[in-house]
């Protein structure tokens, strides 16, 4: 089916939410000017006799052009609604197709109409995404320079398709992506509870709604309303799920148990250490085999989610020799830069197509690789850096001291301890009181004298006993302002049974852990921690203060959690004693 749309530079040029560039003008950009034409369920065949189903949003002039291909298991017919969901994530038809470019929004087999039945991140998956892109490059349409585009789920899709090789993808442009499906699920091998419980829900519900329903009136309307520019601009600052209201009776319903409870029980429940299947669904062993452009990015909050694999991939294609590591460039945007449905950074995406898949001299590849905003040093700053952590972030210890204080060089006598789980503890029936021990440790540092810069890696190293043979260590830090209001900057987990480290593949700041077996801690001994919170940068004002808060659990009112988020802890009732002189390392930026 075939819709002509008048929409043309008006639409094109409407105002999208979010920052558009890493904070430079580009030159010799496309402009706004072709009508738009969509298909509707074209069908593309796989190499299995499966067929996909996509929207196919084009200029309507004849000719050939350059395609970005959107492929995911969310709804392709939501793709263009405007509804700030944290599934609406292929990017905005009405800025790229007015510019020239043909926007491909697939649906991966099993979802949305596609033929087949889904899986998650493996080898079929790989396979075809490969057959997709070739697909879109023969079209007579296409140019045959084909690039991928999309957050989250999408940009996850772009990096599977690369590792694929097919010969018509020229460059990929993955926001907010996880290389690797175990840090994403289970970061430090706790599972986070929160983001699996909802997403896996919301990956069977909406990939399992009807065609009749998802392009039925209740979405039309919705479409409407979101692409009021009054309402429009109001959902700038929103969180995705802010709007699941407005398609709660849409999206609400029963799901086929195949593949979906299967898949969930993987995620969740039968698979809580590294194995093949989950070796199956990681990228990182893969990255050598992509041998085109890579634009990294994410946003400093989305720390519990994407953030850290951000860092990761950008650490494992400098692992790879100068032969083998395609040109690769990483913007950091500042708190809120990513939004739903995904508009920010699309002039940066312009300008990323335009170079590699148009051949016109924009700029982008200009300059150091890595952009990044500094949070608290002011709307307009961006900062560069050759490489990740910057050169001039110097990694400097902070005790942590028996009295609660977090300083440089401090004392190292001493300890303290918290209770474990104490929720749970088994408490006799008559006038027993709970251990007179705390849930949680906070170190904080004193009012700071001068104002603090700090972007990289970020660790502590902890030492520390506990009295059961596993358990969580759950960490968080935060920006303390004069009044008492605190901020929270970044978190980080372990669970302890799983503290090998590979060292290979470990940096100073950034320990890696790819542990298949875990190892019990022996109760009572002194054991050494490298627990790594996810990267981050930061300028605090003097008088204000850095607290850092240990425990093993981010429910209720334990540790500060990142995005709401709550981790599965490990681990049963223990004493757990930090012993002083465990230092958080922290990456000063050293002052010209």
């Amino acid at each position: 089916m075939t819709q002509h749309s008048a929409e043309t530079q008006h639409s094109a040029e409407r105002r999208l939410n979010g920052p558009q560039t890493s904070g430079r003008e580009y030159t010799d950009l496309s402009s706004a000017e072709f009508a738009v034409t969509t298909e509707l369920n074209v069908t593309v065949p796989l190499r299995d006799g499966v067929e996909l189903l996509a929207d196919v949003h084009r200029p309507a002039a004849p000719g050939r052009y350059p395609v970005l291909v959107a492929v995911s298991l969310y709804p392709r017919q939501i793709q263009t609604s405007g509804i700030p969901l944290p599934i609406v994530e292929a990017g905005q038809s009405d800025f790229f197709v007015p510019r020239g470019y043909v926007h491909v929004i697939v649906n991966e087999r099993g979802t949305a109409g596609s033929g087949g039945q889904w899986s998650i991140f493996d080898e079929q998956q790989r396979q075809d995404l490969y057959d997709v892109v070739e697909w879109a490059g023969t079209r007579d349409w296409s140019s045959g320079h084909v690039g991928m585009i999309g957050i989250s789920f999408y940009a996850m899709a772009q990096m599977a398709a690369a590792t694929a090789a097919p010969p018509h993808l020229k460059a990929i442009f993955p926001v907010g992506l996880s290389s690797d499906l175990y840090d994403l699920v289970r970061p430090g091998g706790l599972m986070n509870k929160t983001f699996i419980g909802g997403w896996s829900v919301a990956m069977a519900v909406a990939a399992t709604r009807s065609e009749q329903l998802l392009r039925g009136p209740l979405l039309e309307a919705a479409r409407t309303l979101f692409r009021n520019p009054r309402v429009h601009a109001k959902t700038a600052t929103m969180n995705g799920e802010a709007a699941l209201g407005v398609l709660q009776g849409a999206m609400r319903g029963s799901y086929p148990s195949e593949p979906w409870d299967e898949i969930w029980q993987n995620l969740a429940l039968g698979r809580p250490f590294r194995d093949d299947w989950w070796q199956e669904r990681s990228l990182m062993s893969r990255l050598g085999t992509i041998n085109v452009p890579v634009h990294l990015g994410c946003d400093w909050d989305n720390a519990p989610v994407h953030l850290p694999s951000t860092f990761d991939t950008w650490a494992g294609f400098q692992r790879l020799t100068e032969d083998e590591r395609p040109p690769v460039r990483m913007t950091l945007l500042g708190p809120g830069g990513l939004n739903w449905p995904w508009e920010s950074l699309h002039t940066e995406a312009l300008a990323w197509f335009d170079h590699w898949l148009k051949g016109r001299d924009t700029g982008i590849m200009e300059g150091p690789p890595i952009r990044y905003v500094l949070p608290g040093a002011g709307d307009d700053q961006w900062h560069t850096a050759d490489r990740w952590p910057p050169t001039e972030a110097v990694l400097t210890p902070f005790t942590l001291q028996a009295d609660g204080a977090l300083v440089r060089n401090g004392r190292t006598e001493g300890s303290r301890s918290y209770l474990a789980h104490a929720e749970t503890a088994a408490r006799p029936s008559r006038a027993a009181h709970r251990p007179d021990l705390p849930d949680v440790l906070s170190w904080t540092t004193p009012p700071l004298v001068a104002e603090l810069d700090f972007a990289g890696n970020i660790e502590l190293r902890l030492d520390a006993s506990i009295t059961d043979c596993d358990t969580s260590w759950i960490v968080a830090l935060e920006a303390v302002d004069e009044d008492g209001g605190s901020t929270f900057i970044t978190p980080g987990w372990l669970r302890a049974s799983l503290r090998e480290a590979d060292e290979e593949r470990s940096s100073p700041g950034r320990p890696v852990f790819a542990c298949t077996t875990p190892a019990a801690v022996p109760p009572g001994e002194t054991v050494h921690y490298r627990i790594p919170l996810c990267p981050n940068a930061r300028r605090l004002p003097a008088g204000h203060r850095l607290r850092l808060t240990v425990g093993s659990s981010d429910a209720g009112g334990g540790v500060p959690k990142a995005l709401g988020m709550e981790h599965q802890p490990a681990g049963g009732v223990s004493v757990n004693t930090v012993h002083a002189g465990s230092t958080l390392w922290l990456p000063v930026l050293a002052r010209g």
